[in-house]
């Protein structure tokens, strides 16, 4: 029997939420596109004015998952919602439940927290995930699209 646990991530996890951000790029064909360092995530999770949180799953004590999520906020419900930014089990580790047990702690945080919605994308092709959300009773949001400034055009417009 597995011991899936979930935990607040503490700054010592910095080099496991590395690795985790690693394979996950790899998983999503994305691995070149890693920019960050131990000292990015130290500094924009675990510093006081950090606005971005992470949580760690561990079973039987040994770190297999980690999600990172922040909080936005809905103008038309006039409350914040939680947004989950990653959520990564490792390979070896996946169907036994803990990436069900993730989405259920932070379920349970977005709820604490009254927010009104708990939100979160994925890759078009993920089909695994996909109907994994699905089967737990999220819904797609077919209708928006993603729009993204980013690095030299960031900058370029922002100047």
């Amino acid at each position: 029997m597995n011991n899936i646990a979930i935990r607040e991530a503490l700054v010592e996890d910095t080099e496991i939420i590395l690795r985790f951000i690693t394979e996950l790029a790899i998983y999503e064909k994305l691995e070149d596109e890693v920019r960050t360092s131990i000292s990015d995530i130290e500094s924009s999770l675990f510093s006081p004015q950090s606005t971005a949180h992470a949580i760690i799953c561990e079973v039987n004590g040994v770190p297999i998952g980690f999600a990172v999520y922040f909080y936005n906020y809905s103008t038309w419900l006039g409350k914040n919602g939680l947004y989950l930014e990653d959520l990564y089990v490792s390979r070896e580790f996946r169907n036994i439940g803990a990436g069900k047990a993730i989405l259920k702690y932070l379920a349970k945080l977005a709820v604490s927290k009254n927010c009104g919605r708990f939100e979160w994308c994925v890759l078009d092709w993920n089909e695994p995930a996909i109907d994994f959300y699905k089967s737990i009773g999220a819904k797609p949001q077919d209708e928006w699209v993603i729009y993204r400034l980013a690095g030299n055009e960031l900058e370029a417009f922002a100047g």
